[in-house]
This record gives C-alpha cells, sequence and structure tokens, in this order.
C-alpha cells in the first residue's frame, strides 16, 4: 500500500494504460508478497533482495505513470513525492537489511505511515473538493499508517518477522486491482 501513495487522476486516453500498470502491480505484489513470506522468518540474502525490490519497482511502477500523465497533460506533483520517499527507503533498506529484522521492520513502518499520511490527505483534500471515489484511497491511506504502526511496534519484539510485510503488501495490491477494474468499468460508462 505504501506504493499507492499518490497515483495520478487518469484522462480518458490514459485508462488503458492506466489498467495495466495497475494489474502488474497486483501481480508483481503477490508474487512478491508470496515469496517474502516463504523467507518471513530470516533476513537471508534473498530476503533482503526481495525488500529492496519492492520500492525500487514502486519508483519504476511511478516513472511510467508520470510518463503517462504528462502526455495526458494530468497531475505528476505527487508521483514525484512517491520517487522520492520509495528511492529513501530503497537505501534505508539496504542499509536496514545488515542490522536485521527490527531495524527493516521500523524503515518499512516509517515508509508505510507516511505514505499512508499522504494518501489520507489527498484522499480527504480531494474528497471536500467534491471529487468522488476517493474512499479507496482514504482507506489505502488509514490502513497504511496503522500497518506501519505496528510493523514498528512489532520490531522492538523478540519475534520479529518479515511474515506482516507479505501481508500488507499483498493487501496493497489488491486495492490495485480493485482500481484496475474500476478504471475498465468507467472506461465501459464513457
Amino acid at each position: 500500500m505504501a506504493s499507492s501513495i499518490a497515483a495520478s487522476a487518469p484522462t480518458k486516453g490514459d485508462t488503458a494504460a492506466l489498467r495495466r500498470l495497475y494489474f502488474l502491480r497486483f501481480a508483481f505484489a503477490t508474487v512478491w508478497a508470496v515469496l517474502v513470506l516463504a523467507a518471513a522468518h530470516t533476513l537471508s540474502p534473498l530476503s533482503a533482495t526481495l525488500l529492496v525490490i519492492y520500492p525500487v519497482f514502486d519508483v519504476a511502477c511511478a516513472v511510467v505513470d508520470i510518463r503517462s500523465a504528462k502526455a495526458n497533460r494530468g497531475p505528476v506533483r505527487g508521483l514525484y513525492a512517491n520517487i522520492t520517499l520509495s528511492t529513501l527507503t530503497a537505501a534505508g533498506l539496504v542499509a536496514a537489511a545488515t542490522s536485521g529484522v527490527p531495524a527493516v521492520l521500523r524503515v518499512w513502518g516509517a515508509w508505510a505511515i507516511t505514505a499512508g499520511v499522504v494518501q489520507l490527505t489527498v484522499g480527504a483534500l480531494r474528497r471536500r473538493r467534491g471529487m468522488a471515489g476517493q474512499w479507496p484511497m482514504i482507506l489505502s491511506g488509514a490502513i497504511s499508517t496503522l500497518a506501519g504502526t505496528s510493523f514498528i511496534a512489532q520490531a522492538g519484539k523478540a519475534n520479529a518477522s518479515l511474515g506482516a510485510l507479505a501481508g500488507y503488501a499483498f493487501l496493497g495490491g489488491v486495492f490495485f486491482l480493485v482500481s484496475a477494474l474500476r478504471l475498465g468499468r468507467a472506461e465501459k460508462t464513457d
């Protein structure tokens, strides 16, 4: 969910591209979650690589989203913020992976909280301005903020595990799937 920080509002011309991107993000999150869950109790080179790949993939998706938004004169400011935050998270995870699971959970938790607060703010502001359909963003932001807080709390426990990150990523993927399906319905009604 951290990766859905500030998706651009699609214009008619880029709906199909955005749908494909959202389906890809769902598939990636699902596969990533399964792989992380399989290695949740240890911080091996494989799990550390997987952890860093997630925010790097988020950066790549935001770059694709920016190109599409720019081509259709859509908003991109939130996407640049997403790139910055995800790049910092990837760097933080590289450093945290050398310190153990608790450090990883703290970095991931900070990412989830920050992304969640941004989503809540953006969703609430758009809702106040009369843009319908912001409840998924608001809900995702609230869940992300709560999940990030729980990751940080879990980091202080003796049995800290990466397993919760898998569930969090999968749920974020489900939000992308729902968004892709909603875009498909909107495209058919236009």
